[in-house]
């Protein structure tokens, strides 16, 4: 809120910048720089279930069921809700399990570190974001943060024409608003369902003469 020289309050509106999903391209060469199963899970659980930093941080091994495919996971404000898992995750997720999490550790939290002094202990927010500040300055691909991967499995899903109610619920949104900010359809989306409509109108309308 800010004041013109007559003292009339004014209200100022923002301009919100769009955020754009990433490419088909720019997902699939990222994930050809990934070695580790532990770094394709995470990556896959923020494109294909939306899940964000700190909910990948706050997993625990209790919370990923890989017999019935779901996961229990803790959002902002300690909200608790459960997502099915893609079935193409399970083996990546069962492979890090199996190949490459430290054994006989203390702690239960799933993504752990992998190497150095620390090895066993849980994964940090510094080390998560190094996974794609990495990749970011040294492969190319300067989009590709963790939030841009959890706003592309937003627009892929609104994409793939699920309902605005799912997908806050998947995404753990409390507010619709916030939803349709992650699901803003770009105009490519927008002229192709503009065109076939206008083809179906165009059967409606058409009449000889």
């Amino acid at each position: 809120m800010r004041k013109n020289p007559t003292g009339i309050k004014i209200k100022v509106r923002v301009p919100r910048t769009l955020i754009e999903p990433l490419s088909p391209e720019e997902v699939d060469a990222f994930f050809k720089t990934l070695l580790r199963y532990r770094d394709f899970a995470i990556v896959s659980l923020m494109l294909l279930n939306g899940l964000r930093s700190c909910e990948i941080l706050a997993l625990r091994t209790g919370d990923i069921d890989l017999t019935n495919y779901h996961a229990k996971l803790r959002g902002k404000g300690g909200k608790e809700r459960a997502l099915p898992l893609p079935e193409h995750v399970i083996p990546i997720l069962k492979k890090y399990l199996r190949l490459e999490r430290p054994t006989n550790v203390k702690t239960d939290m799933f993504f752990l570190i992998l190497q150095g002094k620390r090895r066993g202990q849980p994964m940090t927010p510094a080390g998560l974001r190094s996974l794609f500040r990495h990749r970011r300055r040294n492969h190319g691909i300067p989009q590709a943060n963790a939030h841009r991967f959890r706003h592309t499995f937003g627009t892929d899903m609104a994409r793939s024409g699920v309902q605005l109610p799912v997908i806050q619920r998947m995404m753990g949104h409390a507010d619709s608003r916030t939803t349709l900010q992650y699901i803003e359809l770009s105009m490519a989306d927008i002229a192709a369902d503009f065109y076939k409509a206008m083809e179906k109108l165009k059967k409606r309308y058409d009449h000889p003469g």
